[in-house]
This record gives C-alpha cells, sequence and structure tokens, in this order.
C-alpha cells in the first residue's frame, strides 16, 4: 500500500510541474534592464537588427526544436503583416555562447529588440498572437496583424 501511496505522490507531483510549465508558456515578459544592448549584443544578434524596423524579433531555435517551427510561421506572418516589424531566426544549435549571453535557457525563445538593440520584451515558448501585438503596439507606427 505504501508503493501506492508514492506512486500516487509521484503523480501529483509531475502533474502539478506540467502545469505550472504550461502555464509559463508563451508569457511575455518586459526587459526592466536588458541583459545587453546595441554593442555589447553578440555579433549574430547584433548582425540581426534591421535598422529601418523600430522592432526587431529575433527568434532563437534550434535543429529538432518542435515549437520552433510553430513560432517561425507566427513570427514570419506577423512581421510581413504588420508595419515597422522585422522577424529574423538564429539557430543557435552551433552558437551556444549567444544564448548563453543573452540568458537564454530554452528555444524557443524570442526576444523583441529595438533598432538601437535594446531588449523591449521576451516570450519564452509559442508567442500568443494578439498578446504578443499589443505588448509591441506602443513600438510600433500602425498594427496590422
Amino acid at each position: 500500500m505504501t508503493g501506492l501511496w508514492a506512486l500516487v505522490a509521484v503523480l501529483v507531483a509531475v502533474g502539478a510541474t506540467g502545469l505550472l510549465l504550461r502555464a509559463r508558456e508563451g508569457r511575455i515578459r518586459t526587459s526592466a534592464a536588458p541583459v545587453a544592448t546595441g554593442p555589447a549584443l553578440p555579433g549574430p544578434v547584433r548582425a540581426a537588427l534591421h535598422p529601418d524596423d523600430p522592432v526587431t524579433l529575433v527568434q532563437l531555435s534550434t535543429t529538432f526544436c518542435t515549437p520552433c517551427r510553430q513560432t517561425r510561421v507566427l513570427l514570419a506572418d506577423l512581421a510581413g503583416r504588420t508595419e515597422g516589424l522585422h522577424h529574423v531566426d538564429l539557430d543557435v544549435t552551433s552558437m551556444p555562447e549567444v544564448a548563453r549571453e543573452l540568458g537564454v535557457l530554452r528555444t524557443p525563445t524570442t526576444l523583441a529588440l529595438s533598432s538601437s538593440g535594446a531588449e523591449i520584451l521576451r516570450v519564452g515558448g509559442v508567442p500568443r498572437r494578439e498578446a504578443l501585438l499589443a505588448a509591441l503596439a506602443g513600438h510600433l507606427p500602425a498594427t496590422n496583424g
């Protein structure tokens, strides 16, 4: 009978952990103090900034990340429909130092950066379209998405 209670306790712990992780998925965190900005950004991220657009969405992905594909489609669509928004997907599989310098612990992670490289916000997991557009609205000339 003790084994049964141990099994129940493990199942409850696993279920609670799953619910916690699911609640954090796609949550937008605004950046009070960015990890790095402008010249301090890792080279590949700095090179990805689009000077003509006020916001660049830098998606950090890895080769075998399934949610990264869904994120890529969503962000590319948003950038295509929204004036002033640019999307770049960086595969950090062979560039772990980039993720480390930015404090990224999971993929996909999306960073919204200003044209000067200041971090506006970040999203761990697949972003929610409407929530992302609402969070970026003050940084964009118009929201058409």
